[in-house]
Order: C-alpha cells, then sequence, then structure tokens
C-alpha cells in the first residue's frame, strides 16, 4: 500500500509540510509505504509551469522526460494521495494547482481511478479560507475519479479534512484531525484495493 503526499507549499519545510508529515506518519502505522512530493520543485523546472492545453488529447509532450513526468508515474501507482495547501485568496495554491492541470493524460487514461484522496489545508486565521480550500482539493481529485475520505474515526463522522489555524506545530486540534484523516485514508485504501486492481497501469 502505497500513500504519497502533494506537498502545495511553495515552502519545502514549513507549516503544511508539517501537518502532511503528521496525516503520512499516522498512515504508516497502518503498514502504509509514504512518500512527499514537492511540487514546487517539480513544475519550477518545466518549460512552461502551466498547462496551456496544447494538444487534445494530451499526449503528456510538454513534460517528455522530466521530474514531473516521474512524478505523474507515481502517483498514478499509489493507491492513496494526501493533497496539502496552503490557502491562498480563499484557494489551493498555484504550485498544487499547476501541478494538477498537468494531470489532464491521466485522466483521459483513468489512471488515478479508484485511488483514496483526502486534504489538507493551513490557513494564517482559524477561519481563513481553509474549507474553501479543502473543497477546491476535494474538486480536483473528484474530477479524477478519486474516492474521497474526510477526517473519520471510529468516534466520529469526521468533517472535510484537515484545516490548520497558524502554526501547525502548535495547533492540536488540526494534529488530531491529521491523524484520523492519515489513518482514514490507509484504512480505505486497503478495503478498496480489489477497485484499483483492474485500473489501467494497476
Amino acid at each position: 500500500m502505497l500513500i504519497i503526499g502533494l506537498n502545495g507549499s511553495p515552502n519545502r519545510k514549513a507549516n503544511t509540510a508539517y501537518i502532511l508529515e503528521a496525516a503520512l506518519d499516522a498512515a504508516a502505522q497502518l503498514g502504509a509505504k509514504t512518500e512527499t512530493l514537492f511540487l514546487r520543485g517539480i513544475v519550477e523546472e518545466q518549460k512552461n509551469p502551466f498547462c496551456i492545453a496544447c494538444e487534445t488529447p494530451c499526449q503528456g509532450r510538454c513534460y517528455k522526460g522530466t521530474e514531473l513526468e516521474n512524478a505523474l508515474e507515481k502517483i498514478a501507482s499509489a493507491d492513496g494521495l494526501l493533497l496539502a495547501s496552503p490557502v491562498y485568496f480563499g484557494s489551493v495554491s498555484a504550485q498544487i494547482k499547476a501541478f494538477w492541470d498537468k494531470t489532464r493524460r491521466l485522466r483521459r487514461s483513468k489512471r488515478l481511478l479508484n485511488t483514496v484522496g483526502g486534504g489538507l489545508s493551513v490557513g494564517a486565521a482559524r477561519f481563513g479560507g481553509q474549507e474553501t480550500t479543502l473543497r477546491a482539493l476535494h474538486s480536483m481529485m473528484l474530477v479524477q475519479g478519486m474516492i474521497l475520505v474526510g477526517d473519520s474515526h471510529e468516534k466520529s463522522a469526521g468533517h472535510h479534512g484537515t484545516c490548520v489555524g497558524g502554526a501547525a506545530e502548535e495547533d492540536q486540534n488540526a494534529l488530531k484531525r491529521a491523524f484520523m484523516l492519515g489513518q482514514r485514508v490507509a484504512q480505505v485504501c486497503k478495503a478498496t484495493a480489489s477497485l484499483r486492481a483492474d485500473r489501467p497501469g494497476g
């Protein structure tokens, strides 16, 4: 079972990375192999980091032989994905949006179909757009045919996902919800493994 975290922050080591690693650690406790991709570094090496729909259907020519191609193959092989983004004007960061827009080819071939997904968002204030950012992350995943989960647990039906207000390491509620989210993604990955066996490349 492979669960990959996508760090959509412009900063490699900051609040988004901290809360994402907390969720991945929780998944690892249930036996998942985990890995983190720092998306800024991946998209910045592209000649054109933004998708311009240069061809339809997408053949992936713009990222052939680059780290982006490797990253897309990695997420296509994953059982679960945790998407983490800071809040930018009530929505996701440019880095994670640019990366996800480059997944058009994966969508055409249904490579992310039935991959389990969860979202984490970080805002400077307690009510700083975290839930609208989670909704944007959910929409991105739904369009790929992914299975969405929130931070549910045997003691709680949960919410949309993990929301951090301020410094992640000081937000005990967010750390608790990140643990729940990571474990929930791992649990649902185990329960739905047969659905991914028949997807292209599965």
